[in-house]
């Protein structure tokens, strides 16, 4: 019999778990668990965060799959899971890789201005999550970015332009999109490139990840 790899996904910032409905790992060797955000208690930091969300990890010997700032909480939640890989897609996996926007926000505290209340305006929320401008996607996105409260908002930009990872993941593979608009491919080092792939390339290029997927766990 074959063993089992239990894989848990975790969406990106404002995101459910719906991004991943389109991924589909062959059910003889995988089971797909979905993880989803909740709102922070105040003053939580990330690894905090991880360490509560590593609790509704119920497999030993798992793989981790985060997108975007879920790749950034996957690898916060490495040492509490020991997960037989962590796998970061459309994500970065050292602040070096931060675009200069996000370590200008850093050290002015910008990102302390933006608009956040508007969270209800998906459309924003989308620029946002996805750095996208999508007057044509809208219905979808309004069906993907579920997660409106405010201060889950401010407290995720807040630890993205704050993000210090002390050491990297030796079992870490990163998946990045060509033309991604969040995280640009120039900051990414040593990852797999998707020709074409977006920062939302797992909801339109889950053909892609189906086909790729399950080589990149196993190997």
């Amino acid at each position: 019999m074959t063993d089992i790899t239990h894989v848990y996904f975790m969406p990106g910032m404002a995101a459910n778990p719906s991004i991943f409905k389109h991924i589909r790992l062959p059910k003889d060797r995988y089971r797909q668990h979905l993880l989803s955000w909740f709102v922070p208690k105040k003053g939580t930091t990330l690894s905090e965060y991880a360490e509560e969300m590593a609790q509704q990890v119920e497999h030993g010997n798992c793989v981790l799959v985060g997108v975007s700032f879920g790749g950034l909480l996957v690898q916060e939640m490495e040492p509490f899971v020991k997960p037989k890989k962590v796998i970061v897609v459309s994500s970065v996996k050292h602040e070096s890789e931060l675009p200069k926007r996000m370590l200008f926000a850093k050290y002015t505290k910008v990102h302390k201005l933006l608009p956040t209340g508007l969270v209800n305006n998906v459309e924003l929320l989308a620029k946002y999550a996805f750095g996208e401008t999508v007057p044509k996607r809208l219905a979808l996105y309004e069906e993907y970015l579920s997660i409106r409260d405010k201060y889950y908002i401010d407290w995720s930009i807040d630890q993205i332009v704050n993000w210090k990872h002390k050491s990297p993941i030796d079992n870490l593979v990163h998946i990045h999109g060509e033309k991604d608009a969040v995280f640009p491919i120039a900051n990414i080092s040593e990852c797999i490139r998707v020709k074409n792939g977006t920062h939302t390339m797992i909801i339109h290029r889950a053909k892609w990840f189906n086909d790729h997927l399950p080589t990149i766990i196993s190997e």
